[in-house]
């Protein structure tokens, strides 16, 4: 049965984590495009997990007030180590716990079963620290990305409280996916799709490494989540054909629709999905 929808038909390469892809994958598949897994980005432990153990177990002890959470990676992150512990997510349950949006606080209901006391106004860094400035409780767990701004981190600092920062998990590049270096020689891919810099530079990375050649994307949709990303893209040599306004997964699903519109593309050889 043919596909219905304004990407009907459309091969679009997803780049984003495994535990990230499913919902960008849905979205895709909602208005008729084929999604392409290819993986550019992963979390794993830091190097040395020394300070984020001592943490969790000082959590465990009721050693701070709050936990802070800035990403739905940070809350993933946690529920794995507290598991190579042999942790409960319950050892969280003593601390209030603040998250940066909507979307890490759901992370942190489903993956570490705690509920949200805190949200800032608006959903950046700079608006969770001046929340965080007047709330009851000077002890705060700040686990974080190894490549976190600073911002939040110095900004609870410098209003007093006492930050226990750690690195809760690295970012490294992806595996595993498509063959998508053959299926661009082939012209079998409409689009590509980054919603962070780490997408696209370990884009780059492995495709090269994989026998792939940038030049194959002369012919390529490539759309960038926001004007960072899409800078980090151009900065790599790619030119970006679409940026949404709203810089969200929705906001790019509905951009690539817009570029396509509903017009049909003429199907490469041996390409079963003419759109």
């Amino acid at each position: 049965m043919r596909a219905e929808g304004p990407l009907a038909g459309r091969r679009i390469v997803n780049t984003r984590a495994p535990h990230q892809a499913g919902d960008f994958d849905a979205m895709l598949r909602a208005q008729g495009a084929e999604p392409l897994a290819y993986p550019c980005i992963d979390l794993a432990p830091p190097e040395d997990a020394s300070a984020l153990d001592g943490a969790l177990r000082a959590a465990a002890a009721d050693a701070f007030d709050w936990l802070v959470l800035t990403s739905a990676n940070t809350a993933l992150a946690l529920a794995r180590r507290l598991a190579d512990l042999g942790l409960e997510p319950a050892a969280l349950a003593g601390m209030r716990v603040a998250a940066v949006g909507p979307a890490t606080a759901q992370a942190a209901e489903q993956m570490l079963g705690v509920q949200v006391d805190l949200l800032p106004g608006e959903y950046v860094a700079e608006a969770l620290a001046a929340a965080l400035r007047d709330a009851p409780g000077s002890r705060v767990f700040l686990p974080q990305s190894a490549l976190a701004r600073p911002v939040l981190r110095d900004g609870l600092t410098q209003a007093g409280l006492d930050v226990t920062a750690v690195d809760a998990y690295r970012t490294v590049c992806g595996s595993g996916g498509e063959d998508i270096p053959a299926l661009l020689r082939r012209g079998e891919i409409d689009a590509v799709t980054f919603t962070s810099s780490s997408t696209v530079r370990n884009f780059v990375r492995r495709l090269e490494a994989e026998g792939g050649d940038l030049r194959a994307l002369g012919g390529v949709c490539i759309a960038a989540i926001g004007p960072v990303t899409a800078e980090a893209a151009a900065d790599a040599g790619l030119a970006v054909d679409v940026v949404p306004g709203d810089h969200t997964l929705e906001g790019m699903v509905r951009g690539l629709a817009e570029h396509y519109g509903h017009s049909r593309r003429t199907a490469p050889p041996g390409n079963e999905f003419p759109g």
